[in-house]
């Protein structure tokens, strides 16, 4: 296996001046392609933070962050962009659909801005729709669907374009534990069977249960790298 992501001493900062606050502290991973990893502990440990450095939505403070071989730290914005768009899909907590396009509007618009034909997009959006439970609602709108539906919604706008990486940030906190626990078989069944690797932030334990590796941050360290720590409450 290759490795998908290396971090290397990564520290990330907020604010200026006399007034620093760390969220991360040199922290250092690697993950090979096709691991399906969650990433717990305390809120403000770092999780959210860890995510949108690797994902290029916020840059280091210093260290090195690699995704798929390539110091994504030295890209420009438009070669970050062109990353985020043809390598990664996002699942984010909020799910971040676009209210004014319609659930298969919404899965389709990665693949629009890849520049996919028509009717290459059509085929496979409504497949797609059709794997995560949203067959014949493909015509609602976000305000016209509950959290669970909207959060599918946001599972296959990430994965429609086959990324090489899914990052997630608590992609079952707003849905009930029968949903959640769908959701969860569903992307792994697609790490499984199409081999996307997902590293996710969680204070779920189911997520963490099923989690081949689990991490643990505390005060912006990498506290646990492994298996789950029986008995232990990562929250």
């Amino acid at each position: 296996m290759s490795s998908i992501v290396f971090l290397e001493n990564l520290v990330k900062n907020y604010g200026h001046d006399d007034v620093i606050t760390p969220a991360l502290r040199g922290v250092t991973l690697n993950i090979e392609a096709g691991e399906f990893t969650a990433m717990a502990g305390p809120s403000g440990s770092g999780k959210s933070t860890l995510l949108n450095m690797i994902g290029g939505l916020d840059r280091p403070t210093s260290g090195v962050v690699q995704v798929e071989g390539r110091d994504i730290t030295r890209l420009s914005s438009s070669e970050l962009s062109r990353l985020r768009r043809e390598r990664l899909g996002f699942i984010f907590q909020s799910y971040n659909l676009i209210p004014v396009l319609t659930a298969f509007e919404n899965a389709e618009y990665v693949l629009m801005l890849q520049g996919v034909p028509s009717g290459q997009r059509r085929k496979r959006v409504l497949q797609l729709l059709e794997e995560v439970g949203l067959e014949g609602l493909e015509d609602r709108f976000p305000r016209e669907l509950s959290g669970g539906q909207q959060q599918r919604v946001a599972i296959a706008r990430a994965i429609v374009a086959e990324p090489a990486l899914v990052l997630a940030d608590e992609p079952t906190a707003n849905v009930d534990s029968k949903t959640g626990q769908a959701l969860l078989d569903l992307m792994r069944r697609l790490n499984e069977e199409k081999g996307v690797t997902f590293l996710f932030s969680t204070h779920d334990p189911a997520v963490m249960k099923q989690a081949r590796r689990l991490l643990i941050l505390k005060d912006g360290r990498i506290d646990h790298n492994g298996q789950a720590v029986e008995g232990e409450d990562a929250d």
